[in-house]
């Protein structure tokens, strides 16, 4: 198994939908054996359709408040994960003088989906699992998922 960053920043446009979903489930693969935090160029006030699909696999985001990558408390990370080309170009502007790696995981923004209440929750629930994909095969638990 690959060794385990100490230290894991997810970003997107708004830390509103797709980072801090990304947050919660490393959180819940990791526990407290890593640091991770979320941001986003802009903040704005936590997604209902994430925090309702998140709640489903047990991971409660009601108490998530944006940050933008102006606030963040600490910027010394071992990897920052973007999940927008906004946010990519922004990591990559904040770690030309750091020894940091930045990924970048182009995920759908389901805002964009029209429709029934029950179609923008699938596609909700399409991101919320497809980050569970990357994340299970880029940070490895250490012992079963329980997700």
């Amino acid at each position: 198994m690959a060794r385990l960053p100490g230290s894991v920043l997810f970003a997107c446009t708004q830390n509103s939908i797709r980072s801090p979903m990304a947050e919660g489930l490393l959180k819940k693969v990791h526990g407290k054996r890593l640091f991770v935090d979320s941001v986003g160029v802009r903040g704005l006030d936590i997604d209902p359709f994430a925090v309702a699909v998140m709640e489903e696999i047990g991971v409660d985001l009601r108490f998530h408040r944006a940050k933008t990558f102006a606030v963040l408390a600490d910027s010394s990370f071992d990897v920052i994960v973007t999940l927008s080309p906004e946010a990519h170009h922004r990591a990559l502007e904040m770690t030309r003088i750091m020894a940091c790696e930045v990924e970048y995981w182009p995920t759908f923004d389901p805002t964009i989906v029209e429709g029934s209440r029950a179609a923008r929750l699938d596609a909700y629930r399409a991101v919320r699992d497809e980050l569970r994909r990357h994340i299970l095969a880029r940070f490895p638990p250490v012992s079963a998922p329980d997700m």
